[in-house]
């Protein structure tokens, strides 16, 4: 039984699923929006919120988490100089996911997570 068990798996490993979401939330921080299906924009949206608190935070500490987790060291510095600012006002919910219809080859619902303006 699966009670209390938070997090999908999407058919892959641990490694595999970890660098997934890596790489959506340092492409979505990079590009500001990302078109994907709407189980992984959802799993997406808790990680690019706790990264984006890291950036308002300004610590060396935080700086450190954050280059842990992104893979470009140029969106860290993004992170940390021009979306600390631009949302150091708002006190939580920096992304938006919007539905787009469901993709021609499989059907899967598609989404797209973006960064509130």
């Amino acid at each position: 039984m699966r009670h209390k068990v938070d997090g999908r798996k999407f058919g892959r490993d641990t490694g595999q699923r970890k660098a997934l979401f890596r790489k959506l939330v340092t492409d979505l921080l990079d590009y500001g929006k990302v078109d994907t299906t709407l189980a992984k924009a959802k799993e997406v949206r808790p990680i690019a919120e706790r990264i984006i608190t890291m950036g308002k935070n300004g610590t060396l500490a935080s700086r450190r988490r954050a280059l842990a987790y992104i893979y470009d060291d140029k969106v860290v510095d993004k992170l940390f100089s021009d979306l600390a600012k631009q949302y150091a006002q708002r006190p939580g919910g920096y992304t938006r996911i919007t539905k787009m219809g469901m993709r021609l080859g499989d059907g899967a619902p598609m989404a797209r997570i973006e960064l509130v303006q």
